[in-house]
């Protein structure tokens, strides 16, 4: 029984390794004088603030969830799209409701100000 399983415990122990000789390189290889304007901050262009655990607002959190919401159904589209010849009306009819059904979600988050950012 132990040989079916030999070619998976081999692949990860190659993997194991593989990774550890890539940590280790990048260990030993790496400059140890880092350079001051390598330590700055560059994502957000500014210090951070005191603490990490600042309150943030709400409506970041909004936007975000709304942008997953909509990038997600969007991506209903692609697979439906792949196979639209072979759909015929009900597949039309039913991606007619579904983008009816986003759309209305759309107009109701443009009409609340869920989109507006002050």
């Amino acid at each position: 029984m132990i040989e079916q399983y030999a070619p998976i415990l081999v692949f990860i122990i190659i993997g194991l390794l593989f990774g550890a000789g890539l940590l280790l390189v990048g260990y030993f290889a790496s400059p140890t004088n880092p350079d001051p304007a390598k330590e700055t901050a560059f994502e957000c262009g500014f210090d951070a603030f005191e603490d990490s655990r600042m309150k943030f607002d709400v409506r970041f959190y909004l936007v975000a969830i709304l942008f997953i919401i909509f990038d997600l159904e969007i991506a209903f589209l692609f697979p439906w799209a792949v196979v639209f010849d072979n759909l015929g009306w009900f597949g039309v009819i039913s991606m007619g409701v579904f983008l009816l059904l986003l759309l209305i979600g759309f107009a109701y988050e443009w009409k609340k100000g869920a989109l507006e950012w002050e």
